[in-house]
């Protein structure tokens, strides 16, 4: 897998790089494969990675006490990810993220991050854009969390993200909509 040009034409759809630039922020990254179920991200460890998503489905989630799954969102293809609360202060992690399916990262620590945004300020302008995004996503799906009814919260997510409905198990999706497997089928039959 080329991750270089994957990743080049990722930063460039926001800034463009030089070719020195680009190798500076290139060698901040470590490709890697994944498994599917490998946690990068589990709850109560040190957070030391962010990573980009270059082929595969991830799944940031939290348990509770009683081991329900809380899924808080999906990690596809472009994609960051990471627990960034913790990421950024360099604490344990809140939450887990795991494989959905086997796939391919770039990851990057704190350190590494901070040396490519000082080595290559407009790196910071890329950073605060995919920030953004992931927080308008993130008030988006509280919001939708709070406001909208089951069948409204499964019509956005088959609006929105339609591929994972033919990736992910429908127990999976279920728990990131916050409904059970059989309101889902229902949901699903009242669709077709």
């Amino acid at each position: 897998m080329d991750y270089a040009s994957f990743l080049r034409r990722h930063i460039e759809e926001i800034i463009p790089l030089t070719d020195e630039e680009f190798e500076t922020v290139y060698d901040c990254f470590v490709p890697l494969a994944i498994e599917k179920k490998t946690y990068l991200i589990r709850a109560g460890q040190q957070v030391l990675f962010e990573y980009l998503v270059v082929k595969g489905c991830l799944k940031t989630f939290a348990l509770d006490d009683t081991g329900n799954e809380y899924i808080i969102q999906f990690a596809t293809e472009n994609w960051w990810v990471s627990d960034y609360p913790c990421y950024m202060q360099q604490t344990p992690a809140e939450l887990s993220v795991q494989a959905l399916e086997p796939g391919f990262v770039l990851r990057t620590t704190l350190e590494k991050r901070n040396a490519m945004c000082e080595k290559v300020p407009k790196m910071n302008v890329f950073f605060g854009r995919k920030a953004l995004g992931g927080y308008m996503a993130s008030q988006k799906r509280v919001l939708s969390l709070l406001r909208n009814s089951a069948k409204e919260k499964y019509e956005l997510l088959l609006a929105q993200y339609p591929e994972l409905f033919q990736r992910l198990p429908r127990k999976t999706i279920a728990h990131y909509l916050g409904v059970s497997r059989e309101t889902l089928s229902r949901l699903e039959r009242k669709k077709q």
